[in-house]
């Protein structure tokens, strides 16, 4: 009897411990889209809205905001927001402002490398790798702004895995946020890869409204470094946002190995007529879409790049590539809005971004996944 008692009060002693490490358990990051989570980023990101309305979007349930960067010269911003214990860290990418330079940067939508370097002032040279293929493109405006955070990013993260042994980050953005987001993800994939961070961290992105942040093999290799379920793209069917940047694909677009390469040798098996008349539209195709490219990168580069430089005086422009082939990345979430959603938020009017707004992907994810407003 004596025996039974004592290990009943020792197992009510233990119930609290019990609990507490199901708790942290509860915490750890698991791949898959979770419907609460983007919620909760949602929230998060709802707090780096300067306006009355982020005041009425419901608060964060589960982060407390850490640590609020100031604004780039382009007027890029980001927090650190944390869970209780520290266990899990968000970096948080604020979206377009109303700041005309932070429209100037959505436009600025030449290519450059996905691996390279970027001398955005005489003392600041940002070397970064977003992709392992030499084929990969990316938006250079995002690219900057990206580069205008990262170091101060880096420091956070590396702070608090040293400090409080954060290993789990999450990385979230709405919109542009969303975009820079995408890039900042790969970033710290390869800054991990290469010894600069530590490779015990556990990464996952919730990036909702994004545009598209780079070409085809740029979203190949976001979609492998993610795989198994760690990076989605969370999408309303009518938000027009994530249907830019201004996409073009080109003959020379496709990979290596492509019986586009060399015509002539496709033809040789065909009538001199058919060789003639398809060498001719091949031509044509060719020469148009070539020409389109040029022109989209000479206003969308080199002269949009002028407003550039009015905010980063020392800033040295890049080479751009001769692509413009943008494509989503990550593993899409679609948000399919229903005559409901249509009635508080009617597809007609003048009001071009009632689809692109934080409220309505935060309605139709209750919606869809069950979560009752």
């Amino acid at each position: 009897m004596k025996w039974s008692t004592q290990i009943t009060k020792a197992g009510f002693l233990l119930l609290p411990a019990i609990f507490c490490f199901q708790l942290v358990i509860a915490q750890d990051l698991k791949p898959g889209f979770d419907a609460d989570e983007y919620l909760e980023m949602l929230r998060v990101t709802a707090r780096q809205v300067d306006s009355p309305g982020s005041v009425t979007f419901p608060a964060p349930e589960q982060f407390t905001m850490e640590y609020r960067s100031v604004a780039g010269p382009m007027d890029n911003r980001w927090e650190l927001w944390a869970n209780s214990n520290k266990s899990i860290i968000v970096i948080s990418v604020r979206g377009t402002t109303r700041k005309p330079i932070s429209w100037v940067q959505n436009f600025y939508s030449a290519m450059i490398p996905a691996e390279g370097s970027l001398q955005l002032n005489d003392s600041t040279t940002f070397q970064y790798k977003l992709a392992a293929d030499a084929k990969a493109t990316v938006h250079v405006g995002w690219t900057i702004g990206l580069g205008t955070m990262a170091p101060g990013i880096i420091e956070k993260i590396k702070e608090y895995n040293s400090k409080y042994q954060s290993k789990q980050v999450i990385v979230t953005g709405h919109s542009q946020g969303g975009a820079v987001a995408l890039l900042l993800r790969s970033y710290l994939h390869y800054e991990m890869e290469a010894g600069r961070l530590p490779g015990n961290l556990v990464l996952k992105s919730y990036n909702g409204a994004a545009p598209k942040p780079g070409n085809l093999y740029y979203a190949y290799d976001y979609d492998y470094i993610t795989r198994s379920g760690w990076g989605f793209t969370v999408v309303n069917a009518l938000d027009w946002v994530p249907e830019t940047p201004f996409s073009l694909q080109t003959l020379r677009d496709f990979n290596n190995l492509n019986p586009f390469t060399d015509m002539d040798k496709a033809l040789k098996k065909q009538s001199w007529l058919v060789r003639l008349y398809l060498k001719r539209v091949y031509g044509r195709m060719n020469r148009k879409s070539n020409k389109a490219q040029r022109v989209f990168t000479k206003y969308l580069g080199t002269t949009i790049s002028k407003q550039v430089k009015q905010a980063m005086p020392q800033l040295r422009i890049p080479e751009y590539q001769p692509n413009m082939n943008f494509t989503r990345a990550g593993v899409p979430i679609v948000l399919q809005p229903d005559t409901d959603y249509l009635k508080q938020y009617p597809d007609s009017g003048d009001r071009v971004f009632i689809h692109h707004g934080l409220m309505p992907y935060y309605l139709l994810t209750q919606r869809i996944y069950g979560k009752n407003p």
